[in-house]
Parts: C-alpha cells; sequence; structure tokens
C-alpha cells in the first residue's frame, strides 16, 4: 500500500466555508492568515479545507468569484507556510451528508444535478488543477446511504474523467458509503488511476468520541464513558481498517483518514488515550490523515480545554 506522502498528517479547518452560516463576516474571520501558520507550526504537513458548492456556485449553477476568493486564500496561504491542500467538497446540489440541518436531496438520481456537480469541478480544476504539487481534491465529503453506492461510482468515473482532462496530475481522493465508513471503502470501484486514493473517516467507537452530542439520534447525550488504551483497542482498530487496507493493497494505492477526532465533552486525558491507540495503527499501515478539527465545532484542538495536553496530543496526529 502506498504512503500518502505530503497527505500524512494534516488538520482540518472545518466550519469555515461549510456548517457555518455563510455571513461575509464569518467568512472573513473564522480562518485566517495566521491559522494556517499556526497549524505549520504545529509540523502538520496539509490542511483539509471542507467547503460547500454554495460557496463557489450562485443559485442558478454560475460561478461566484467572491466565493471563490476564499478558496484562493487557502491555496495562497498553504503555498506561504508549506502545507499541502486538501479541497473538499463537502455539500453538492442536491446531497448533504448532514440529513439534520441541510434540506438537499436527489443528486444520485438526477442527472441535471450530476452535470453541475460535474461542471463545478471542472472549474476547480482549470484554477488549481495547474497546482497539483501541493494541492488535491475530495470529490464528495460522506455518501451516506448503501443503496447510493451504484450510482456513486458511476459518477466519480465520470467526474474524475472530466478532471483528468484539465489536471491530468492531481491528487483525487474518494470515499465510500455509511459516511466514509472504513469497512465501506471495499465497494468502491478500482481507483481510476495511479493518483487517485481511497478515503475514510473513523469517529469510532462512535459512543466515545461522540458522547454528548446533540445533533444526532444515535447517541444519548446523556450517557458518558471513558476509553480503556489496551492492546484490545489496537485490535478494534486494526479489525476496523482491515478490508479498507486491504483494498488499498490490491490496488497498490494510498489510503488516507480525512476525519477523526474526540468531542470537547471527553477529558483531555482521554483524547489522548483515544488518539495514541487510533495513531498507532494510523503509523503502523502508514495511513494519511487530518484530524478534525482545529477550532470550535465541538472538537476544536486549538480550543482552551486541551492547553495543558496540546503539546503532546500534536504529536499523536
Amino acid at each position: 500500500m502506498k504512503k500518502t506522502t505530503g497527505f500524512y498528517k494534516g488538520i482540518n479547518f472545518g466550519g469555515w466555508l461549510s456548517q457555518c452560516n455563510y455571513e461575509k463576516d464569518h467568512l472573513d474571520t473564522f480562518i485566517i492568515e495566521n491559522d494556517f501558520k499556526t497549524v505549520a507550526a504545529w509540523g502538520a504537513d496539509h490542511v483539509r479545507v471542507p467547503f460547500d458548492y454554495n460557496i463557489i456556485e450562485n443559485n442558478d449553477g454560475s460561478f461566484n468569484e467572491e466565493g471563490f476568493g476564499y478558496l484562493d486564500k487557502a491555496v495562497e496561504y498553504s503555498k506561504k507556510y508549506g502545507l499541502n491542500l486538501i479541497l473538499d467538497l463537502h455539500k453538492t446540489a442536491g446531497f448533504s451528508f448532514d440529513y439534520y440541518a441541510e434540506n438537499e436531496s436527489g443528486f444520485f438520481d438526477s442527472a441535471e444535478y450530476q452535470e453541475r456537480f460535474y461542471r463545478l469541478w471542472e472549474e476547480v480544476a482549470k484554477r488549481y488543477g495547474s497546482m497539483s504539487s501541493f494541492v488535491a481534491f475530495e470529490l464528495l465529503n460522506e455518501v451516506t446511504d448503501a443503496s447510493f453506492i451504484g450510482a456513486w461510482n458511476r459518477i466519480v468515473k465520470e467526474c474524475i474523467g472530466r478532471i483528468r482532462k484539465i489536471a491530468p496530475d492531481t491528487l483525487i481522493l474518494v470515499g465510500s458509503y455509511h459516511n466514509n465508513s472504513a469497512d465501506t471503502v471495499q465497494f468502491l470501484e478500482a481507483p481510476y488511476d495511479d493518483k487517485v486514493i481511497y478515503n475514510m473517516h473513523c469517529y469510532e467507537p462512535l459512543k466515545f468520541t461522540h458522547q454528548g452530542a446533540y445533533w444526532t439520534d444515535a447517541i444519548i447525550p446523556e450517557e458518558r464513558m471513558p476509553f480503556e488504551e489496551s492492546e484490545t483497542s489496537v485490535e478494534y482498530f486494526e479489525k476496523l481498517f482491515s478490508t479498507a487496507i486491504a483494498k488499498a493493497e490490491e490496488f497498490n494505492t494510498g489510503l488516507y483518514c480525512g476525519e477523526y477526532g474526540c468531542i470537547d465533552v471527553v477529558s483531555p486525558e482521554d483524547t489522548i488515550k483515544w488518539y495514541k491507540t487510533i495513531n498507532s495503527v494510523f503509523e503502523k499501515h502508514g495511513i494519511g490523515r487530518a484530524a478534525w478539527n482545529y477550532k470550535a465545532m465541538d472538537f476544536g484542538i486549538a480550543d482552551t480545554r486541551l492547553d495543558g495536553v496540546r503539546s503532546e496530543l500534536l504529536t499523536l496526529i
């Protein structure tokens, strides 16, 4: 399995251009140049920047130059501070991973929505495809239902084919259903070419990493649990990632974990235990990753709650 060189230890800038109120003041101030500088000083080699289609598209599907200006800044600041950059489309017209907060549906059954998706990526490729030495593309965040996988494999092939006519060398990340679950990577088709890698997310065990979460009915907010750092815990992640690793090895491609982290109600001590355990498996298999999240969003690594352990934590991401 290939090691994801240059995209090995990263941080998410979630909440900036996605999962936000889209107000100009927020877009201008939530992430600024100094945040890129900070992450570089932390020792990360890349940042993952989630963005929504409505940041760069108008309602009629035309492109918004002011919105693209924020992606331009991400590119500029990443280059300035020696960081690689993943541009992650977190929401597209007709689909969002977030059933609870978004009103987007129909993408996987709509040729019109799919064409809009292809055009968006062609435009992104025109603007940033020449920067393949440090800019990568993530086609879509967290496909949800298992029933979407057939359409998704077809869409991925068509979209990458169109991107390749413009950006032949750009690294492209592709995840599977159940919100990029590790155990569904096996249902993706073979990579389009040798510059496509498999992508997964990991917040397991969910009852630990999301305890107290108020935005999902999969968790009882009042329940709390500690994390037991043990050989059994390592084995848990080995088993969880096993089919994804096998799939990547089958096609001699890389495996990347685009999101992982612990909610802010978890104690700093247990947060360290969890990161240490999952990181040991990432390191063993050469799996690249980006921790969720730089700040706020209920998972912030820069938040004051982690002041006492941050130095140790940064060795584990």
